[in-house]
């Protein structure tokens, strides 16, 4: 008997053929696939499906049923199981960028940041590969490729996005710190990575890493500096690793002039935009002062110490700045004012509050007329 065999191309999402089906009327597994083909109803079709698989995993429309199995998972969000059928059908081609889409589709389903990393590169690089393949000689084959690598171009953006979505997301602080790595090193030029980088710099200071949080910064810095947090927290690292001194003072200075002219966000109450303000400038200005201070600059120390007082909560912060206040007005010889300073510093419970007391009994003994 003459045998029938029917192909029929199924179309991936944008491109040509993703998979083929073989159809023998003749054989069981042939009338298998026609049943599947004939079944309108999903689930029905689903067990149809995961049937010939089971029974015929080495068959040539294996693909085509594995693709089809996918589909169906992630439409049923069954995100385990397109990730298998998944994973079948790249070993029958792997090259095929769709199902590797899907994958990291899946993957993203699944919340899973290892996924997403693994499927995000894996994808890219199938893409990338497509997208730097030679266009055909034959003419009928043009359209086609030219298809696929537009399609494979998406994707490549796709895959960016995904790492950015997934860090928007992650709860660690590493792990969303670790994804807009990938992303970095995927393409430094990634339409995504600006929107990212602040997050990133947030994660780092999370995760307690500061110098990844400073070069962070600094590589926004060098041509941006409207990010007074990032101004802000590389100042202080230099203040307290004593590196880049030339950048202390132009930063915080910077930081004092973007509290004072930025207008308020949208949807931020005024208490809470004035606090966050007296925040960064008291900061800033102890940033400063305590800078001043180490370059025995005391007229400087002296004026920015003063300006951030009235602005500082943090009660070791404050006793930090009344103390160098007070040292500082005594060298210039301002006894009164170092006197007071020390004072107003022992009364804080702090790390500072016995050497004031110290300081306040040497003053009161070396200058008899302040007791």
């Amino acid at each position: 008997m003459k045998r029938l065999i029917l192909l029929i191309a199924i179309a991936a999402a944008a491109f040509g053929q993703r998979a083929k089906l073989v159809v023998n009327a003749e054989t069981p597994e042939g009338q298998l696939l026609q049943q599947i083909g004939q079944e309108s109803e999903e689930a029905k079709k689903t067990g149809l499906l995961e049937q010939f698989a089971a029974k015929y995993p080495t068959h040539e429309s294996a693909g085509w049923v594995y693709g089809q199995l996918q589909n169906a998972y992630l439409k049923a969000n069954q995100f385990d199981k397109a990730l298998e059928a998944g994973e079948k059908l790249l070993a029958i081609d792997p090259d095929d960028v769709e199902t590797a889409h899907q994958n990291l589709k899946a993957s993203e389903g699944r919340k899973d940041i290892a996924g997403i990393k693994k499927w995000s590169d894996q994808t890219a690089q199938i893409a990338r590969k497509i997208v730097a393949s030679p266009q055909p000689k034959e003419e009928d084959q043009v359209e086609e490729w030219k298809r696929k690598v537009e399609f494979s171009k998406q994707v490549i953006t796709y895959t960016e996005y995904a790492l950015y979505a997934a860090a928007l997301q992650a709860q660690d602080a590493r792990e969303q710190a670790g994804l807009i790595e990938a992303l970095e090193q995927r393409n430094p030029n990634s339409e995504y990575l600006r929107q990212a980088v602040p997050i990133q710099f947030a994660a780092y200071l999370r995760a307690g890493d500061t110098e990844k949080a400073v070069t962070v910064a600094e590589k926004v810095l060098a041509t941006d500096q409207s990010n007074e947090d990032m101004l802000l927290v590389a100042a202080g690292v230099y203040l307290d690793k004593k590196t880049n001194p030339d950048k202390i003072v132009p930063y915080t200075e910077k930081v004092i002039e973007l509290v004072n002219t930025k207008p308020k966000p949208q949807g931020v109450a005024d208490a809470d935009w004035n606090q966050r303000k007296a925040q960064l400038s008291g900061r800033a200005y102890w940033i400063q002062g305590k800078h001043h201070f180490n370059n025995k600059k005391l007229a400087e120390a002296d004026k920015s110490l003063r300006a951030a007082l009235p602005l500082i909560e943090d009660q070791n912060l404050k006793a930090d700045a009344l103390f160098h206040l007070g040292l500082a007005n005594y060298r210039m010889e301002k006894i009164l004012d170092a006197l007071r300073f020390n004072e107003q510093c022992a009364a804080i419970k702090s790390p500072y509050q016995a050497a004031a007391q110290k300081n306040i009994k040497a003053i009161r003994s070396q200058y008899r007329e302040v007791r």
